[in-house]
């Protein structure tokens, strides 16, 4: 009750905001700061579906959006503890940076199937580690840039290994960005060019920029600025569709991915920039079924897995005329 108190959640949505906050307090392991994505594993999408996961680990994109939730409530103890977390767990290389790691920082996450266990009303298989965190997913180095930056604008205050190891991960980022990856959907087919991959890629590089920029400290600006333009140059030419007139999922595909409603928050484009705003439009003529939306057309778009299972997310809905109003209030 005392830490629920000291949120700074205000308006007519306060109460529900801090009841999720609580939601999100609970999900962090405090012996280490580490924040779980979820308390289950092999909870499937649809009944009898295929798509069971192990979500019992700490996922750097999950961790960092909590923390901007966190962080805009007022809560900035919690980003100390997850960025002291953070270079616990990613200690060493950058090339070596997973985009998930155990409570304690565990590396090995083998994935494995149980098959004496039925699974939830018998939605086999019952999985028990995950595979993914060997993916290479490019967004995460997106996601954990805007947090640290954010908790510097917040006033977490800037350490020297802080600032070291941000810069080492975003010189690591300068060598693979242009390499295919994942997706932040962890598609177990083949690695594709995935446009909101690309368009973290940027985010992670602007934010380290800003570092430099607004808080003196000290990186190649200059380089880190033209390979954040050439970014942007590409994803702008090639992950543009004009005949749909949206960005799509990858690169040279005519597919939608409800990722791409983020691209607002991001400060890549203006809210509003027709190409922002045509690619709301389109999610919302083309993903928007009963209240939730697609993350992609199974059918259409090859994710290694079986079509059809419950690929629906509970992700709010907003109005290309709602994007414009915030405009002024987003993240960035």
């Amino acid at each position: 009750m005392e830490w629920a108190e000291r949120s700074q959640s205000r308006g007519k949505w306060a109460d529900a905001v801090t009841r999720s906050l609580i939601t999100l307090k609970a999900l962090t392991y405090a012996p280490t700061g580490g924040i779980v994505a979820a308390p289950t594993t092999s909870l499937p999408e649809l009944i009898g579906g295929a798509r069971n996961w192990d979500y019992r680990f700490c996922w750097l994109r999950d961790a960092t959006l909590t923390l901007l939730a966190l962080m805009n409530a007022g809560y900035y103890e919690e980003a100390q503890a997850w960025r002291d977390w953070l270079l616990r767990a990613a200690a060493g290389s950058p090339s070596q940076v997973q985009i998930m790691y155990g409570l304690a920082g565990e590396r090995r996450l083998s994935e494995y199937e149980v098959p004496w266990l039925p699974g939830y009303d018998r939605s086999a298989p019952v999985r028990i580690g995950n595979a993914a965190h060997g993916q290479l997913q490019l967004d995460v180095f997106g996601e954990m840039s805007d947090a640290l930056h954010h908790a510097r604008r917040g006033g977490l205050q800037t350490r020297d290994a802080d600032w070291a190891f941000q810069r080492a991960v975003l010189e690591h980022l300068e060598e693979v960005w242009s390499r295919p990856d994942q997706g932040m959907w962890e598609i177990r087919g083949e690695p594709r060019h995935f446009t909101y991959s690309k368009i973290m890629a940027w985010v992670a590089l602007d934010r380290g920029i800003r570092a430099i920029e607004e808080m003196h400290l000290e990186g190649p600006l200059s380089r880190w600025r033209d390979v954040r333009q050439h970014i942007h140059s590409e994803v702008c030419a090639c992950g543009f569709d004009k005949e749909l007139g949206s960005f799509v999922q990858s690169y040279g595909s005519k597919e939608l991915d409800a990722s791409l409603l983020l691209l607002p928050t991001t400060g890549f484009l203006p809210p509003s920039d027709p190409r922002v705003q045509g690619t709301i439009a389109a999610v919302e003529r083309h993903l928007f079924i009963d209240g939730f939306v697609l993350r992609y057309n199974t059918h259409t778009s090859a994710d290694g897995l079986p079509p059809g299972e419950g690929n629906t997310i509970p992700m709010l809905v907003v109005s290309s005329a709602t994007f414009r109003r915030r405009s002024r209030t987003s993240r960035w």
